[in-house]
């Protein structure tokens, strides 16, 4: 009643069709598949074979083998799985599978008013697979009766039958029962140690065609029509097929990623206004005029940019930066900011509320309690020899000793903490790299009086230059350590021995998190915040690894180091995102090409529909956490930075409309049909996006204060004594230094100065900071404008987290996590099934009651009830 298998046609004259998701006998359905290879020095391999495969019998599993000579490879078993009812009813009570037992009697919440206004957006009714509302339980299989079961063969749903499967191949030992390696079972070992090959369940038919039995339409081929393919990218997910079909988790999944996306939308909307602000702005913003204008941007001589190899110049050859730096540096920024805070919050407090609508609907409220108690790792039971009774079930169960779980922590957190200076050490040699090449590129770039070689210069300025080739060695550097991280996180997960799968997957994100989080956004958290701060001035400049190194710390822009961190920020997610995308849609593409070469070149129902998903590409147990890392890093991106760029989310949003449907086509096409498996939230990632989300507050307050230029330049206009305008900014910007005190290790060699430089007439240079000048009595220390602008910048950081904060937390305490209606539906549920399960009880006592009275009607203490002829009193008095 609930599923509908698509039976194999036969007929007595054709050859048998293999490409059939049944046993040979057209009736048993395939759960699993497991293959292997038969080698020479494989005497070892066929013993654990043949006890794993009696062991499986002993479970009760039916197997059927497919010999190699029907391979196309001609050496490749393929060893079918059969759960017959028996199996199916008693791991579905182990496992407490949920079950319907009555049909729900609440009514339904009102359509949604315009629902017309999304019709163009939603898929028809049959695509979506609306279910019938059902009251379910936990399956118990002494009530058998209690249960809606029409048809045992239908009752469990394939993923709900691949699932029991695996439970059942994780745990089957491979030895006999006389031998004492009690440790050496489940698939997991037999698939490492290459006793077998793979083990996968079946996909139901071919993805780009129907079921051959009209009557039953492929959920494959639906899924791949309405959901895969890109030009269904402006529709809704069918989130209740994706859920039926591959399971519980990838379901919350892809119902993530598409509300991430769907909000997205309005973040979007917004960075484009405010980008649209700057860029409308253009011809007001006075500041950049001024750099541009020949009589005073050109008349301003500043202080050469690094020693020896830089020359003197001339503060107009940043007119086009100045101007780019506009567009991103504006008023319509700080508001930008301030939106992006609280919007973090609505798409995190919106989220918690849809997460609880799907956990009611998919029957997930109470699942994660099953899972930490039933659903132990075999590699835990494996390794952890030590027992000790379970407080909850009053069962004896593995667990890891307190001094061995010290041991394991300390070095789990040494190898964490090597990995991380290790990012630090490349971060901190592409800062060498960029003072080194700087000195290279300025050198190159020299200045030019012609106005066509300065028109190319200001297009492409040392500053530009280098921070672009610092930025792509940086992303290819982020690459290559992400190749290691992988795997560093993985051994340090597997060395502490989590006990389920939810620990462990937990422990997995946070450390690889941490990496991913130091690796991509150190050199962002670089520019941002110390690029700039610590360079000194002239005659006393800073400099890295000490004075002898003659590396000078870099300086900013005239206009600020906003736009450099524009920069690093499009380079490295703009890159990230292209070959991501290009790596998830490619590499499965050829390598499934080139396995398959030899099959499909077969005739089509010769083609086994277990070869072709043995062709297919293996989804990992950590497939769907490498998704979630790609979008939460995006969301870092899009959050703690978001200040510098306001198209980030159009980005992000463009990519996740694409990111969607090569997810959807990958597990649709080019992976095999992993075992389903339950989940009720998104796990770590929440608490992460979390922390991101309070982290972005303060890293956006910090960069409108101390990497734009926006608070000195307010401080300048009600100060100045301007009114309302921003005249002279510059001039005052811009701090006076006399060459004639320059040392010589910082003056620039002969010829390197341009020809328009006179020492003769031009004796001072100009730098951008706040000191008194040559001659002061305070000569060349901070200004009491310097302390102003200071305490300016602090207090905006004050202001702008505590309103945005303030405003976060009002929003959070509004907005309740599980909307008002799914909790009454909960409870009004759970007191129902309460109900229906005492009636069903008393109603069972009662007949057994009865008969045993008719069986036994001369019962000492009963033998005068049992001769009334009321039949309602002899049950109540019994009773």
């Amino acid at each position: 009643t609930f599923d509908c298998f698509c039976l194999p046609l036969q007929t007595d004259h054709l050859q048998p069709n293999k490409d059939t998701v049944f046993f040979r006998d057209g009736v048993r359905r395939i759960d699993f598949v497991l293959s292997y290879v038969d080698d020479k020095d494989g005497e070892k391999k066929q013993e654990r074979r043949r006890e794993f495969e009696a062991n499986l019998e002993k479970a009760g599993l039916e197997l059927e083998t497919e010999d190699k000579s029907e391979s196309d490879d001609g050496k490749t078993y393929f060893l079918k799985i059969h759960a017959p009812w028996e199996v199916l009813a008693t791991y579905a009570d182990v496992l407490k599978i949920k079950v319907p037992f009555k049909a729900s009697d609440i009514p339904h919440s009102q359509d949604v008013p315009l629902e017309w206004i999304s019709k163009p957006f939603r898929l028809p009714e049959h695509i979506m697979h609306p279910e019938p509302d059902y009251f379910t339980s936990p399956f118990d299989k002494g009530k058998i009766d209690f249960f809606l079961i029409n048809d045992k063969d239908t009752f469990f749903p394939p993923s709900t039958r691949n699932r029991i499967v695996y439970y059942i191949l994780a745990r089957c030992p491979y030895f006999k029962e006389d031998r004492k390696d009690k440790d050496k079972k489940g698939i997991k070992r037999l698939l490492s140690n290459g006793t077998y090959t793979a083990a996968f369940p079946l996909h139901d038919c071919r993805y780009w065609k129907r079921a051959r039995n009209a009557e039953c339409e492929s959920e494959r081929y639906n899924l791949y029509k309405h959901w895969a393919r890109f030009l269904c990218f402006y529709k809704e997910q069918p989130l209740n097929l994706i859920r039926k079909y591959y399971g519980e988790k990838i379901g919350i999944y892809f119902a993530w990623l598409g509300f991430y996306t769907e909000m997205l939308f309005f973040a979007a909307v917004m960075g484009l206004i405010c980008f649209a602000y700057g860029a409308l702005s253009y011809d007001d913003n006075v500041t950049s005029r001024e750099i541009c204008d020949p009589n005073i941007g050109g008349s301003i001589v500043m202080c050469p940019l690094c020693d020896k190899k830089c020359s003197f110049w001339k503060l107009s050859s940043t007119c086009l930066s100045s101007w780019q730096s506009h567009l991103f540096d504006n008023e319509g920024t700080v508001f930008f900011a301030i939106f992006m805070g609280i919007w973090v919050t609505l798409f995190l407090e919106f989220w918690k509320r849809r997460q609880a609508r799907l956990a009611y609907e998919w029957d997930l409220v109470d699942f994660e309690e099953e899972q930490q108690q039933l659903q132990i790792r075999p590699e835990f039971e494996a390794k952890c020899t030590d027992k000790r009774l379970n407080r909850i079930t009053q069962e004896m169960e593995p667990y890891l000793p307190l001094t061995s779980k010290c041991v394991r922590f300390c070095v789990s957190g040494a190898t964490v903490i090597f990995w991380l200076s290790l990012i630090v050490a490349c971060i901190i040699g592409v800062i060498a790299y960029r003072l080194a090449v700087f000195a290279a590129f300025a050198s190159i770039m020299k200045d030019s009086p012609t106005t066509k070689i300065q028109l190319v210069g200001s297009l492409i300025t040392p500053q530009l230059a280098t921070s672009v080739t610092a930025s792509c060695i940086n992303f290819v550097i982020i690459m290559i350590l992400n190749f290691f991280y992988e795997r560093v996180a993985i051994w340090i997960t597997d060395l502490e021995i989590p006990k389920t799968h939810l620990e462990y997957e937990n422990k997995l994100t946070t450390k690889m998190f941490m990496f991913q989080f130091v690796n991509y956004y150190s050199s962002c958290f670089y520019v941002a915040f110390f690029k700039g701060k610590f360079v000194g001035y002239p005659g006393n400049y800073s400099y890295m690894f000490g004075n002898e190194r003659r590396l000078r710390n870099e300086e900013c822009d005239p206009g600020g180091c906003l736009i450099e961190l524009t920069t690093q920020l499009v380079i490295v997610m703009a890159g990230k995102q292209v070959w991501g995308n290009i790596q998830e849609a490619l590499r499965p593409l050829m390598c499934n090409w080139w396995v398959s070469r030899k099959g499909r070149q077969q005739p089509e129902n010769q083609y086994s529909r277990w070869e072709q998903d043995h062709d297919l590409q293996n989804f990992s147990q950590l497939g769907l956490f490498y998704e979630y890392l790609e979008m939460v890093i995006q969301f870092g991106f899009i959050t703690l930075f978001v200040a510098s760029f306001p198209l980030a989310p159009l980005l992000a949003l463009c990519n996740n409309i694409l990111e969607i449907r090569v997810d959807a086509w990958k597990f649709t096409t080019q992976f095999r049909r992993p075992v389903a498996s339950k989940a009720r939230n998104i796990g770590a990632w929440q608490e992460i996006l979390n922390v991101v989300a309070i982290l972005s507050v303060v890293t956006n307050a910090f960069i409108m204060a101390f990497t734009s230029d926006m608070i000195p330049r307010l401080v300048y206009l009600y100060t100045s004594g301007q009114g309302s305008s921003m005249t002279g900014y510059i001039n005052n910007s811009l701090s006076i230094y006399s060459i004639s005190k320059i040392p010589s290790d910082s003056m620039p060699d002969e010829g390197v100065s341009p020809a328009w430089f006179n020492n003769s007439v031009i004796t001072t240079c100009r730098y951008r900071d706040y000191r008194y000048p040559p001659g002061h009595e305070k000569e060349y220390s901070h200004t009491m404008q310097f302390w102003h602008i200071l305490a300016a910048k602090m207090a905006f950081i004050i202001v702008m987290e505590h309103v945005v904060f303030v405003v976060k937390f009002f929003v959070a305490w509004i907005i309740p996590d599980v909307p008002s209606e799914v909790k009454a539906r909960i409870k009004r549920e759970r007191y129902l099934i309460q109900e229906y399960l005492h009636n069903y009880e008393v109603e069972k006592l009662k007949l057994q009651l009865s008969t045993s009275f008719i069986v036994e009607p001369n019962t000492e203490n009963c033998t005068e009830l049992c001769t009334s002829t009321d039949k309602h009193e002899v049950l109540s008095e019994c009773l």
